[in-house]
């Protein structure tokens, strides 16, 4: 009985001072049932809050709903649930009593304003506690702030957290599927910058020096993770060596792909700091044209040594051959096609044959 009492007293003062909506509503939950009684830790707390997530109906009434359960069993839960509506359905209920009297709403916002920042605060401290919980990496860091974005963006509550969750669970799926390497980070700093020091020409030459250092030298990768990482940079917009961030990460994670990223393209900052000014007094000098002129058909020639090893990858595989005899043919009919289109393409190729390979018997 006791516990039942516990259970009315708490949840019947929460209905009578939870103003804010439902995060402040958690919030407050948060402090009276996991800091003030402990009733539960923070990482049950955290998953009752994605239970209630995942079903339709006011959160945080679900939350109160679930505590009183964990707490008192289903009497439990009846008490929690009943006391916690009550007060709010009473004083509504006063409220419209009142405005068919007079049939105008009271200002009680004058009233409320010193509320506001008493909530900020709770929502504040309880973000800041249950953040720890729940972003456990970078991974989840990123579906944390994208749901932060499509909110600002206009996107609704359940949709924001809809789209977050899907990326989330896609990308702890990649990553569970595929064990990264761990390299030193120094090390793959080093490897991207030197590659950014020495890179002339389009930033597709890229893929030479990457099957160079990445493979060949120090065996980090395959030929085929290679030509993966080419295909995603091809496939963003912006800068080729964008490719280096996937490589990264797929070398050390997160801090790998920001080192690498950071690497690759820093020598460029500061070649065309020291480059620009002189650029005026070399433009009129026929060596400077001609030694230009020589790298970049040398560049030309390290772009066809690395189709080698990336073609007798794909080459291998009697599918990887299709596909390509079929994009070779749109690109010669259409030859004005974009990269984006193409490797969409491939893609969408790739993922069928994962379900022709089968019926071919294709190992």
């Amino acid at each position: 009985m006791r516990t039942f009492s516990e259970i009315l007293k708490l949840f019947l003062r929460l209905g009578l001072v939870a103003f804010g909506g439902p995060a402040a509503h958690i919030a407050m939950i948060h402090k009276e049932v996991v800091e003030k009684r402990k009733w539960m830790d923070e990482k049950h707390f955290l998953d009752l809050v994605g239970a209630t997530s995942l079903i339709p109906g006011p959160n945080s009434t679900e939350m109160v709903i679930h505590c009183g359960y964990q707490r008192g069993g289903v009497p439990g839960l009846l008490i929690a649930g009943i006391s916690f509506i009550l007060p709010a359905c009473v004083l509504t209920g006063i409220l419209a009593y009142l405005y068919t009297l007079a049939y105008k709403i009271p200002n009680f916002e004058q009233y409320l304003i010193g509320i506001k920042p008493v909530v900020i605060i709770l929502i504040f401290q309880a973000v800041q506690k249950l953040g720890k919980k729940a972003i456990k990496g970078y991974e989840l860091g990123a579906v944390a702030a994208l749901v932060i974005g499509l909110g600002f963006y206009g996107i609704g509550e359940v949709y924001a957290l809809f789209i977050g969750s899907i990326f989330g669970f896609i990308i702890l799926k990649v990553k569970s599927s595929f064990s990264l390497k761990s390299v030193a980070l120094p090390s793959v700093f080093w490897v991207f910058t030197k590659i950014g020091s020495v890179l002339f020409g389009s930033g597709y030459v890229l893929m030479a020096y990457l099957q160079d250092e990445i493979v060949e030298k120090r065996g980090w990768l395959t030929s085929a993770q290679i030509a993966d990482a080419i295909a995603i940079g091809q496939f963003t917009p912006g800068p080729v060596l964008s490719t280096s961030t996937f490589v990264g990460y797929l070398l050390s994670g997160f801090e790998g792909a920001l080192l690498a990223s950071i690497g690759i393209f820093l020598p460029s900052f500061i070649f065309v700091y020291a480059l620009n000014p002189l650029i005026p007094k070399m433009r009129n000098s026929k060596n400077f044209s001609l030694l230009l002129d020589s790298v970049n058909a040398g560049a030309v020639g390290l772009m066809v040594y690395a189709l080698y090893p990336l073609g007798k990858v794909s080459f291998s595989d009697p599918l990887g051959a299709a596909i390509f005899i079929i994009v070779g043919l749109i690109l010669w009919k259409f030859p004005k096609t974009s990269s984006i289109k193409l490797v969409t393409l491939g893609i969408l190729l790739g993922v069928l044959s994962v379900f022709i390979r089968p019926v071919l018997n294709l190992s």
